[in-house]
């Protein structure tokens, strides 16, 4: 179903919610980028999608503001249980990995490492 149309670019519903036409990309990924403040010519490089595609996802993101922002709170919604679900079934795992021994040689590389998850950790 075709919901806007700008040239040959428009925005489709598929199984995977508002998509640029001839894309993989969703709505909602330019949302993640829109949330996060970058400029749209950013966005545009960041997907892969050219000047007429971005003007018309951009386009159609502000004219159907509450319908596009209440699915994308679903896709965020549906992201947060999926990854609760897979952290708590790895839990144990995770322990196991992290309780091994380094490998000799290796112990900078996991200084590194426990660096940057404190960071991001704290970010």
């Amino acid at each position: 179903m075709t919901l806007a149309s700008g040239g040959q670019a428009t925005i489709i519903r598929t199984e995977r919610g508002l998509t640029i036409s001839g894309t993989r990309i969703t709505l909602y990924d330019v949302m993640d980028y829109r949330k996060a403040h970058y400029p749209s010519k950013l966005i545009r490089e960041k997907l892969g999608l050219n000047d007429e595609q971005i003007r018309l996802a951009l386009e159609y993101i502000d004219t159907h503001r509450a319908e596009v922002e209440a699915e994308y709170q679903e896709c965020l919604q549906t992201a947060a249980e999926i990854r609760q679900y897979w952290e708590e079934r790895n839990r144990e795992r995770f322990a196991k990995i992290a309780a091994m021994p380094p490998k000799p040689g290796q112990e900078a590389l996991r200084a590194k490492l426990q660096a940057w998850k404190a960071r991001i950790e704290a970010e």
